[in-house]
């Protein structure tokens, strides 16, 4: 789970691309209008070395799929018995944004899928992800977010930070690695 707003279009492609094909399924709010959502996931189609795209309504997670949510559209999990199915809402603002990154990790919540996650605000202007992160820390999963140095604007994750939501405050550059750390972690008790 991923979640940026601010510099997060080029701070998500760095990570993206230091990740493996077989990438666990990874879903990622940044905010972004209505419109330019559908032409940042087919960018990142293209340099990926596993599919990117726009979430539709139904899509379910799977290894090597990695979902972005629509502009105007909050996206969230629910469990199926088997996998985790994408929802899509318009409904209230929050933090002043659609899609908002605290709605994807509290659904992620929710759907009891903290103990499985990995998660990680990067760059961005307020401090939409700290709550819905600190909660997914609680919940059991692994939480990162980026330091000052390397964000565009240390906003959300300095928010993390400050209340204790972040495992770890990484630059941007150690975050693909960590990430893969934890999806090692979890492939060896599965």
């Amino acid at each position: 789970l991923l979640g940026a707003s601010t510099g997060g279009t080029e701070a998500l492609k760095d990570v993206l691309l230091k990740l493996p094909p077989d990438i666990p399924p990874t879903f990622i709010v940044q905010h972004i209008p209505q419109h330019f959502s559908k032409a940042f996931a087919d960018r990142l189609n293209t340099l990926c070395p596993f599919e990117v795209r726009e979430a539709k309504e139904g899509d379910i997670g799977r290894t090597g799929l990695v979902l972005v949510a629509p502009g105007d559209y909050h996206m969230t999990l629910q469990w199926t018995g088997t996998a985790y199915r994408v929802a899509l809402k318009q409904g209230p603002m929050v933090w002043h944004q659609r899609p908002a990154v605290d709605v994807l990790f509290d659904s992620a919540v929710h759907a009891g899928a903290a103990p499985f996650a990995v998660s990680a605000v990067l760059t961005g202007m307020g401090r939409d992800g700290a709550d819905g992160l600190l909660k997914l820390k609680k919940a059991g999963a692994v939480t990162f977010a980026q330091d000052e140095a390397t964000c565009v604007v240390y906003g959300m994750p300095k928010a993390c930070a400050e209340i204790g939501a972040a495992d770890k405050v990484l630059p941007l550059d150690q975050i693909p690695g960590q990430l893969q750390l934890v999806f090692n972690r979890h492939l060896a008790k599965a």
